[in-house]
């Protein structure tokens, strides 16, 4: 299924390098576009989550060059807002899609291009689901990550808590996990105490040293190669971000 040329003309170009390169670029691409798009919808971030997961499982099983990408990314969006019980209708996704890639435009007018368009983006949630299986459902990093700093809080002096913004950080460092496929590659547990890892080290937090590291108390089963994997993918996604600039 291919979507209509509207849907077609809001690709943009992901680059001339090697073909795997092209293909990581332009996921990270459409999953900011699925970011921005939530956060435009009033989206919260679970349900945001959602949709970035279902469009990384989607194309683990399809190639890129078989389908629209930010066609795939819309129905995401849709079927996440079903999912997570925050539903979102589909003219509302179109409208803020169609001002992501025309700013200052006004909505679309319910025409055929509309009606066409609305279409896809259902057929494409269809598609979804069948290539998923129905498995919709996923456990997210965002609960462990409120427990893991609410643990961390208590052993730091609340004055130096308060001085370096290691909450904001690590819940920004987990929502950038989500522009790649490392959110689906790593067990939610070990990405969340990985961000809040890095969060402090990044500030120089240091916490009271115990008969075992803080992470391993928090997470049981988690190494320190756990998390330097996490950390490295992320990395990674930061330098993509630099040439997707």
């Amino acid at each position: 299924m291919e979507g209509p040329s509207a849907a077609r003309g809001w690709l943009r170009d992901s680059g001339g390098d090697a073909e795997s390169d092209r293909d990581i670029k332009t996921h990270f691409r459409v999953c900011r576009f699925i970011m921005e798009t939530g956060v435009k919808l009033g989206m919260r971030s679970v349900p945001v989550a959602t949709a970035c997961v279902l469009y990384h499982r989607f194309f683990q099983r399809v190639s890129v060059h078989a389908y629209e990408p930010y066609l795939v990314a819309m129905s995401c969006v849709y079927l996440a807002g079903k999912v997570e019980e925050q539903h979102t209708r589909t003219r509302d996704i179109i409208n803020v899609s169609h001002r992501y890639f025309n700013s200052g435009s006004a909505p679309l007018e319910c025409d055929k291009e509309f009606w066409d368009l609305r279409d896809s983006v259902v057929q494409c949630e269809l598609l979804i689901l069948r290539q998923l299986n129905f498995q919709v459902s996923f456990e997210h990093p965002h609960k462990y990550l409120l427990h893991y700093l609410l643990s961390v809080k208590s052993l730091v002096n609340r004055h130096g808590w308060s001085r370096t913004p290691v909450a904001e950080t690590s819940w920004a460092l987990l929502r950038d996990c989500y522009h790649g496929a490392m959110c689906i590659r790593h067990i939610p547990q070990h990405i969340a105490i990985a961000t809040l890892h890095l969060a402090l080290n990044s500030y120089g937090v240091e916490l009271p040293v115990g008969e075992k590291e803080w992470w391993k108390v928090l997470c049981v089963g988690v190494t320190k190669a756990h998390i330097d994997a996490v950390v490295s993918d992320l990395l990674q996604l930061y330098d993509m971000e630099a040439k997707c600039l």
